[in-house]
């Protein structure tokens, strides 16, 4: 174990949306736009907030529930459109998320970025918050022709880091990004500030739940327990 590397951890890999950023604000703001065009009543922020983990069309379903798969697929398209054009009005980290980032890069750890979000808006999104040169490896949710919770995006990313799997972390809101990390060979960690998709952290057989950045840093012994 190197004095950079506290605790034999290699490598940190998170989820997007939901794990780093809060990004529901700016999903749901995308689709009240979409509603106003197509004349239907938008819905509440929080069930929206809740399935954001789950895409777009989860999203567009909140509010177009009387179309069907094809429906909502024809809306995906514009609704990426809006989403796009805004989405780094209100999308910010989540408290704590910048000193963790920092930290790792002071130990001189490797972070990366595995998300089932399409390339194009992580991508955009990323750069614009200045994360594109930070990250050692970004996947997104077309960089394969699987995603998450299929373990291989993770280990892609591990590989494009220079990672070993088995002296690494993998860190997310969602169930699949559980199962994608222990599939993977990580250890796995849930995160409670999350959007959850209505589930509960404790019963998705994570090595470890936490509930703020803080106390990854103090895992990783970044540093010390408050």
């Amino acid at each position: 174990m190197s004095a950079s590397q506290p605790s034999g951890v290699q490598g940190v890999l998170f989820d997007l949306d939901g794990t780093l950023l809060d990004s529901a604000p700016d999903l749901y703001a995308a689709l009240v736009e979409q509603c106003a065009e197509e004349g239907v009543a938008a819905p509440p922020y929080a069930p929206v907030r809740a399935v954001v983990s789950r895409g777009s069309r989860a999203i567009l379903r909140c509010a177009f529930a009387d179309r069907d798969e094809a429906g909502i697929q024809a809306l995906a398209p514009r609704y990426l459109v809006l989403y796009e054009a805004i989405m780094s009005r209100h999308t910010a980290p989540f408290d704590g998320i910048d000193d963790l980032l920092e930290s790792l890069e002071a130990r001189a750890i490797p972070w990366g970025v595995v998300t089932n979000k399409p390339g194009f808006l992580t991508d955009e999104l990323l750069r614009r918050l200045g994360w594109s040169t930070r990250a050692a490896t970004i996947v997104s949710g077309d960089t394969l022709p699987v995603k998450k919770p299929d373990p291989a995006p993770v280990l892609l990313a591990c590989t494009q880091a220079g990672i070993d799997p088995a002296r690494s972390v993998f860190v997310g809101d969602d169930l699949r990004d559980i199962q994608a990390g222990h599939a993977a060979g990580l250890r796995t960690v849930a995160v409670r500030w999350g959007y959850l998709d209505g589930g509960d952290p404790a019963q998705w057989g994570a090595d470890t739940v936490i509930d703020h950045p803080r106390q990854l840093e103090a895992l990783l012994g970044l540093r010390a327990v408050a």
